[in-house]
């Protein structure tokens, strides 16, 4: 039998030392402007339940029950109830009973669960005293309000600002959920499955599960990628790419890179510096985007004088690479698994992508037809084992 259990937060060592210091970088804030405003030794500057809200809010910030609603309006209307009971109810088991419940039914109905708020309900019943009276309305907002508004701050500033976490989580659902919910959460899976599936199925369990529908979807993503790559083996971009390939640099004259793509028939070209680090990429896309249709000359005739180099000093059209270029690129490793080329290519729209070697420099490029060539075969060769 084993006696220790598992552990339940899946963090590696740097993020659980990162996650200790901003509990103690915030509640050392949250004590140090509570004392500067406490007018009274009667009130405590730190609410105890705080240390629990640090927690969650550092640890778990994705979790529904961190974001700023559930953390203010739990600690808030928490705090409300306890002195409500604390003054309403004389004996302390059963104040203290309602306290607890009071909150969480109010925290469930305003759409606010924050554990921690229960504990702040407990804290006017826990001091209230027959000699000295209770703490009054005014506890919600010294120190819970002031506590509750720094540990807001610290929040947003260590999860969104340092640690680049997406906190507060409506932030970026407010604009981009409308967007995702009938689009295809990844291409691995041999099923459609949409934002609103997500959210169905979590719907469907009908009790709390701390994960949103995003964490979901990279859960299932991750899982179908690892699958991928067990039954595809270990197959890289280097494996696929196409090597020797031609590249330009920045200063590279837009009529001999024309020249080259015609020539060669090459649907693209890397732009790279002369260290041949990738710092960009030039497309048939790239040529046209700069002809002005609107004039009386052919299409023909506007590409012809576009492309062709300007005699004079001066001129008033890009005439070098690096002024037609998109960058930066996306660029790979040619170690990287030719699963991670599935998103770029079937939903970003990439057709081509440049590949580096560990050194950044320009080694290869992998086209949408040898991924399509190398799934192929791959699922062929499966086919015959089995």
């Amino acid at each position: 039998m084993n006696l220790i259990p598992a552990d339940p937060v899946n963090l590696s060592p740097k993020n659980k030392l990162i996650s200790v210091v901003s509990c103690f970088t915030a509640i050392l804030a949250m004590a140090w402007v509570s004392q500067q405003f406490t007018l009274s030794t009667a009130y405590p500057t730190l609410v105890a339940s705080m240390g629990a809200s640090a927690v969650i809010v550092f640890i778990i910030p994705s979790s529904p029950l961190a974001q700023p609603w559930p953390l203010i309006g739990g600690q808030l209307v928490s705090a409300v109830i306890g002195v409500a009971c604390a003054q309403l109810v004389s004996d302390k088991a059963f104040a203290s009973a309602y306290a607890v419940g009071g909150s969480v039914l109010a925290m469930l109905l305003l759409r606010c669960l924050h554990p921690p708020g229960a504990a702040s309900a407990l804290t006017p019943i826990m001091a209230s005293d027959p000699m000295a009276g209770t703490l009054g309305y005014s506890f919600a907002l010294m120190p819970v309000g002031l506590n509750v508004v720094v540990m807001l701050m610290m929040a947003i500033v260590i999860n969104r600002w340092l640690l680049g976490y997406n906190y507060p989580l409506f932030l970026q659902q407010s604009g981009t959920k409308k967007m995702s919910q009938d689009t295809e959460i990844t291409p691995l899976q041999s099923t459609e499955v949409s934002y609103h599936d997500m959210e169905q199925a979590l719907e469907n369990m009908d009790r709390f599960i701390d994960v949103t529908p995003d964490d979901l979807s990279k859960l299932l993503t991750d899982v179908q990628t690892r699958k991928f790559k067990r039954h595809t083996g270990n197959i890289t971009c280097g494996d696929i790419m196409v090597k020797n390939i031609l590249a330009v640099e920045y200063g590279t004259e837009v009529e001999e890179a024309w020249k080259i793509m015609h020539h060669k028939k090459l649907k693209a070209l890397p732009v790279i510096d002369k260290s041949r680090h990738v710092i960009g990429i030039i497309t048939w896309h790239d040529f046209f985007k700069f002809i002005n249709v609107a004039t009386n000359e052919t299409f023909q005739e506007k590409l012809r004088d576009f492309i062709r180099r300007t005699p004079d000093i001066s001129t008033d059209k890009p005439e070098a690479v690096g002024h037609i270029m998109v960058s930066p690129v996306t660029v790979l490793t040619q170690g990287t698994h030719i699963v991670d080329l599935i998103p770029l290519m079937s939903t970003q729209g990439y057709r081509q992508i440049p590949i580096v070697n560990n050194e950044n420099r320009l080694v290869g490029m992998v086209y949408q037809a040898d991924l399509i060539e190398a799934l192929h075969c791959q699922n062929f060769n499966l086919e015959v084992k089995n």
